[in-house]
């Protein structure tokens, strides 16, 4: 297979699994916001690996850190993992993990926490491999082909 095919068929899986992510918004329309039961909200969401985190909140007001267990129960950043301070924080959940989250500017305090577990995908079973994969190729041409052509003619001209 040619180094241009592998990067054509390396792209197509990359759009076909990207459609599958799911984006989780904390606290939903009520956003990043002391008072609101960040608990509750989690344990109504499923997270697999690949999907996004999203916290929307006032940049100027809020912060998102990514903390250790300790850091999220005792509402401290020290040995964080990861910030963000954009107010329109996007954050790829990669692991299956427990993530830990904590607003690092006092927020914590008042319930601005949320604690997700991330499971792995899970496999589809065996005998839908074989017709997932045709059908998928089957369907490139006519829903990712275009995408996928401009893509390759930008890259190899």
């Amino acid at each position: 297979m040619s180094s241009s095919a592998h990067l054509a068929s390396a792209v197509l899986l990359l759009l076909l699994s990207s459609a599958a992510a799911t984006d989780h918004i904390v606290g939903a329309n009520k956003g990043w916001n002391p008072g609101l039961n960040y608990t509750l909200w989690a344990n109504n969401h499923t997270f697999y690996v690949g999907d996004l985190i999203s916290f929307r909140y006032q940049k100027t007001q809020y912060n998102v850190f990514e903390v250790n267990r300790t850091g999220y129960d005792n509402c401290t950043t020290e040995g964080a993992t990861g910030n963000w301070s954009s107010g329109k924080d996007f954050i790829l959940l990669d692991k299956a993990k427990r993530y830990y989250f904590i607003c690092g500017n006092g927020g914590c305090f008042s319930g601005m926490k949320v604690s997700v577990l991330v499971h792995a995908l899970p496999s589809p079973p065996k005998s839908s491999l074989a017709a997932e994969h045709s059908s998928a190729a089957a369907a490139a041409p006519g829903v990712v082909g275009p995408l996928l052509a401009a893509l390759l003619s930008v890259w190899f001209g």
